[in-house]
């Protein structure tokens, strides 16, 4: 009697011997990938969600010709990231769908990120500033506690568990009063609709005083500002009348962190042409100054930049020179123990290691104008993401939304000019996007491919939005392929993003 249990119980044992699991007919199926050629004799194939391996010609002519053998090691690989399934299987199917999903999942969420320009006066005149910006005394281009109030209420009409309000300039701390005003009247508001409310002002630090420290520090509210690298390059890239951009910056990073905190400020840079020859330089400027990251970031054509044609002072290649040469630089420091990270790259890196998506903007299919951030501009008028509003103060409107004191949130979030442009430039059935190997990673960007192509999807090959974002993604699975060291730093990277 107990033999016969003990026979059964085998049989029905959760666990067989690897023999049950082979597929002994090597009869096996394609699911939907897409591949690439990374180097002289690798390719990268991705799937749907991300998944990726690099493979050899060879192995790449046998899959597809489904001459791959079960006893391969590669074969079960394929299955277990759901590149080809066996006959019958259902669950591959399933975890695809499970996977895309997750992928998707924000989209009923939307919109985390609100920009609130409350001024456009500014008190540096950056040349290759996105910005028309307006001289300090100019005080008709602030933000008034009406259209403050219109913009808030449309604020928590969004769905998004999730809120953060964004000030932004020309210098924003040049209207402080109208920050203030908005804070408190946005808390009184969560009172009642109890999101989770987070504050950022996107500052130069020039003009910080203990006053507005205080006020950030009671309600929370982080920095975010800019650092172009050491004093000469910085006071170049950000020039003052009194040539003192930088020591101001370096005052109020210090009185900044003394009473928000360390880690309560964050800093970008923008890359011209007089930063290309010194990336160590830049990255050393940030070590020096206890930042733990870089933003390795190209010049946008947007807004100022355009009429000055500074976004035009040196090509993607030269760009990517510079990217190449700061990652490796910073690769380095990690291997010397220094902890240091470049943020793109780990955004990049998230995509392709995990099943999340960080949120970024540039990075988002379909694009973030609109579902991902909004702009509340001074004047009361909408734009689909910041970008689009710079564009329009250079005389382009194709992705002004409305005003908040003549629409509704409805007419704005369902309007024609963003629900067009989303759909014009969804990736995954626009040519040559849909088939690329490097979709699941990227970005559809409407707004940059009207500003340089006057279209929302462009020609895929002449873009360089798409060669900068191909190049980089080549280049960092080439890296992780080559160095096990560093493929453990990029998921390192990947998962503190």
């Amino acid at each position: 009697m107990w033999h016969s249990q003990a026979l059964a119980c085998k049989k029905l044992s959760k666990f067989q011997p690897i023999q049950f699991y082979n597929n002994e007919s090597g009869t096996y199926e394609l699911l939907p990938f897409n591949f690439d050629k990374v180097s002289d004799d690798r390719y990268v194939i991705t799937n749907l969600v991300g998944e990726y391996l690099t493979i050899d010609s060879k192995s790449l002519q046998d899959i597809v010709n489904h001459e791959l053998s079960p006893t391969n090691n590669l074969y079960s690989k394929l299955r277990s990231k759901q590149f080809i399934r066996e006959p019958d299987e259902a669950y591959p199917i399933e975890l695809l769908a499970l996977k895309l999903r997750t992928r998707f999942a924000r989209l009923a969420n939307f919109t985390n990120l609100h920009i609130f320009v409350v001024t456009l006066r500014c008190d540096h005149s950056c040349p290759y500033c996105q910005v028309s910006r307006q001289s300090e005394d100019k005080a008709s281009f602030d933000m008034t506690t009406e259209m403050a109030d219109k913009s808030l209420a449309m604020v928590f009409r969004s769905p998004s568990p999730a809120i953060k309000i964004e000030f932004q300039g020309g210098e924003p701390l040049l209207n402080f009063e109208m920050i203030k005003y908005v804070v408190t009247t946005a808390k009184k508001l969560n009172a009642v609709h109890q999101r989770n409310l987070a504050f950022v002002i996107a500052t130069t630090l020039s003009l910080i005083t203990e006053e507005i420290l205080v006020f950030c520090k009671e309600h929370n509210i982080v920095i975010s500002t800019s650092l172009d690298g050491p004093e000469d390059l910085h006071n170049a890239n950000r020039p003052r009348p009194n040539k003192d951009s930088y020591q101001r910056f370096i005052d109020g990073l210090q009185k900044t962190r003394a009473i928000l905190g360390y880690n309560q400020v964050s800093a970008l840079m923008t890359t011209t042409d007089k930063s290309l020859p010194r990336v160590k330089d830049i990255i050393d400027e940030y070590l020096k100054l206890g930042f733990k990251g870089i933003f390795l970031r190209p010049l946008s054509p947007y807004g100022f930049a355009i009429k000055t044609r500074k976004f035009m002072s040196y090509n993607t290649e030269r760009w990517l020179e510079f990217y190449k040469e700061g990652l490796d630089y910073i690769i380095q420091l990690n291997k010397n123990g220094i902890e240091f990270s470049e943020y793109y790259s780990a955004l990049v890196l998230k995509k392709m290691m995990t099943s999340s998506d960080p949120g970024y903007v540039d990075l988002m299919n379909p694009a973030g104008i609109g579902i991902a951030a909004i702009v509340f501009n001074y004047d009361g008028n909408v734009y689909a993401s910041d970008e689009s509003r710079m564009l329009a103060e250079m005389g382009d409107s194709t992705f002004l939304l409305g005003n908040v004191l003549t629409n509704t949130y409805e007419e704005i979030i369902l309007s024609d000019k963003l629900l067009d442009a989303l759909d014009e430039s969804f990736t995954l059935s626009a040519p040559m996007c849909s088939e690329c190997a490097f979709e699941i990673y990227c970005g559809a960007e409407p707004v940059y491919h009207h500003a340089i192509h006057k279209d929302f999807l462009a020609r895929k090959p002449e873009s360089e939005f798409c060669k900068r974002n191909m190049t980089t993604f080549k280049h960092l699975i080439n890296i992780m392929e080559d160095d096990s060291e560093r493929k453990s730093l990029f998921i390192d990277w990947a998962n503190k993003c």
